[in-house]
């Protein structure tokens, strides 16, 4: 029944259209009008002067909307709510009430009632079919996706063209977003998204494999308008987006439908989209395309990549996301056409990176095709003969060794440890020497080129461990970048990596080296020599204490812990409770610190 002509409640003079419009501003108005027109607005309640909502946005959202001193409140849980904005739910939920027209002339209280708690099967099951189609239909008109199932059943009873429209409405309602879903809704949006996608599901099992193409293609259309306006910090889109490829690619399976019609929409697809949606089409789709189709797909990618010029040495690098869609796409043909050759020249095209060289050397030898790995490995050490990439000196070794040039390959794996006189490239040298049979010489020479380097990186960095004035606590100024190299010691590492420890100590003790490596050393030392080891110990202690929160100082008690038992070991327990009153003295005023010394009774 329509409201009366006056006004029978507070909420009826000051909740109107014009007020909507005005608390609200244009923008947030027209989103609330069009989730008040898609059945967005649920449990809706009202009483004189207040009314309440659900309203399904990104999640569910509770609206409220009341008078106050002779004006509209509201509050909303969506974020913009919680700004003290007018939001598009307040402005749905307000429409709705506007025009529902449930309230009796007079009435001052109405409220949208609950599901009955009763046993509501046994209840269906006394009805008439009649009421029960009458339910049926009113829930269809209210869930868009109940709706666009009953019709689908219906049209595919009647063998007529299904209805498809209340899919799409509901899709772009549960995809699409207007303002920005933040971290702590995603989990709720994507929960909705899913639905979605499981009734285009029930479409494809319902057997109109035609229909669903088209429907995975729009959702892929919302959900990528929408990756750029949610905080995907978990990957849900990414996951989003695989489910409706792999949808779609089923429906097209089933379906077959005109394949170089497909091919053009996937190419369109791949090559435009900034999201890389379909861009292993070509691999993906390559039992639905067929050979019409793949040549319809070649031919456009060629085009496109027609276009793309060949550079190479120094010239100037280019850098485009469309640059590498094409380039994948023209990859993704050649390995689906299993061309060695093909592959080969479209990585030529760009050999501006010397990483570009290395990855020609390896296709032509997993291919056997030994010497033509051999003649590209040379070409891309000739076109970058300094500070290339490692991993073509590596392979260009490699193929080296294969024809007896041994020498020749130990100086690439000796100017890499030039560049970069690190664990890595050491390991490289012994492996390449140990293929040539020369690694003592080797060895020896690169012990001295890595001293160097340490003694350089010390004088510059003075990265070494020194006495503390404070009471004779030992102490580790770490540096800027701590922990990390090139201030901690590679020379460790390496003796470390050879097992050799008492080198490894011995190097620590002369250059110094991480608090990492430090510890390390001390695991590897307190067994057989414990006085070694009590000092790393007692300086972790104090680095613990620096952090200066709980958690560093029960690590630094659980590590005074180990020490007093390392004194033990080494006979001098009777030295531990003046080195706890020291550490006690030094950081009394640290209260929660001391509570768990006194725990110990330190």
């Amino acid at each position: 029944m329509a409201r009366s002509s006056e006004p029978s409640s507070v909420l009826e003079v000051l909740l109107t259209e014009t007020a909507l419009r005005l608390k609200a501003g244009p923008a947030s108005y027209e989103r609330g009008v069009r989730y008040a027109t898609t059945q967005r607005v649920k449990k809706l309640k009202a009483t004189g002067s207040e009314l309440s909502a659900t309203v399904t946005g990104t999640s569910q959202y509770r609206v409220r909307i009341w008078s106050e001193e002779g004006d509209l409140n509201f509050s909303c849980t969506c974020p913009v709510g919680e700004t003290q904005e007018f939001c598009k739910h307040c402005v749905a939920a307000g429409l709705v009430w506007l025009g529902a027209a449930r309230a009796t002339e007079g009435a001052t209280e109405w409220t949208e009632p609950d599901q009955p708690s009763m046993d509501l099967r046994g209840f269906l099951l006394t009805q008439s079919k009649e009421a029960l189609v009458e339910l049926l239909m009113e829930r269809a008109v209210e869930d868009e996706l109940f709706g666009g199932r009953l019709a689908l059943q219906a049209a595919k009873s009647a063998a007529v063209p299904a209805d498809l429209e209340p899919y799409r409405q509901a899709i772009e309602a549960a995809i699409v977003v207007d303002d920005f879903v933040h971290y702590r809704s995603m989990y709720d949006y994507s929960r909705n998204v899913t639905v979605a996608i499981r009734s285009i599901e029930e479409i494809l099992e319902g057997g109109l494999a035609s229909e669903v193409i088209g429907l995975c293609e729009y959702a892929l259309e919302c959900v990528e308008d929408a990756i750029g306006r949610v905080d995907d910090s978990d990957g849900y889109m990414g996951e989003i987006k695989e489910e409706l490829v792999d949808l779609h690619h089923r429906a097209c399976q089933l379906a077959r439908p005109d394949p170089e019609e497909l091919a053009a929409r996937l190419f369109d697809w791949a090559i435009h989209s900034e999201w890389e949606t379909f861009l292993d089409g070509a691999d993906r789709y390559a039992n639905v395309l067929g050979d019409a189709g793949l040549l319809r797909y070649r031919f456009l990618a060629q085009q496109v990549w027609d276009q793309v010029p060949a550079r190479q040495g120094n010239e100037q690098r280019f850098h485009s996301s469309s640059n590498f869609r094409i380039t994948y796409i023209m990859e993704t043909l050649a390995k689906v056409s299993g061309s060695v050759d093909e592959l080969v020249a479209i990585k030529a095209r760009d050999l501006t990176y010397a990483y570009h060289y290395f990855e020609i050397v390896e296709l032509l030898a997993d291919a056997g095709r030994t010497d033509e790995a051999l003649t590209w490995a040379e070409r891309g050490i000739a076109a970058f003969p300094n500070g290339t990439d490692v991993r073509l000196r590596d392979v260009a070794a490699r193929e080296l060794h294969r024809v007896g040039r041994d020498d020749e390959a130990m100086s690439l794996m000796w100017a890499e440890l030039e560049d970069s006189p690190t664990l890595k490239s050491y390991e490289l040298l012994h492996r390449h020497a140990t293929t040539a049979n020369v690694w003592p010489e080797w060895r020896s020479r690169a012990l001295n080129l890595m001293r160097q380097s340490e003694t350089g990186a010390r004088s510059a960095r003075s990265v070494a461990a020194t006495s503390s004035p404070r009471r004779g606590l030992v102490t580790w100024k770490p540096p800027r970048g701590y922990d990390e190299h090139p201030e901690s010691s590679e020379l460790v590492t390496v003796f470390l990596w050879e097992n050799d420890t008492e080198s490894a100590w011995a190097q620590a003790k002369a250059g110094g080296c991480s608090p990492r490596l430090w510890v390390q050393l001390a695991e590897l030392r307190q067994d057989e020599h414990p006085n070694d080891a009590i000092p790393i110990y007692q300086e972790e202690v104090e680095r613990a204490i620096g952090a200066k929160d709980n958690r560093g100082y029960r690590e630094a008690v659980d590590t005074m812990i180990w020490v007093q038992a390392l004194m033990a070991r080494a006979g001098s327990e009777e030295d531990f409770p003046a080195y706890a009153a020291q550490v006690r003295a030094v950081h009394k005023a640290k209260r929660n610190l001391m509570k768990l010394f006194d725990g110990q009774g330190w």
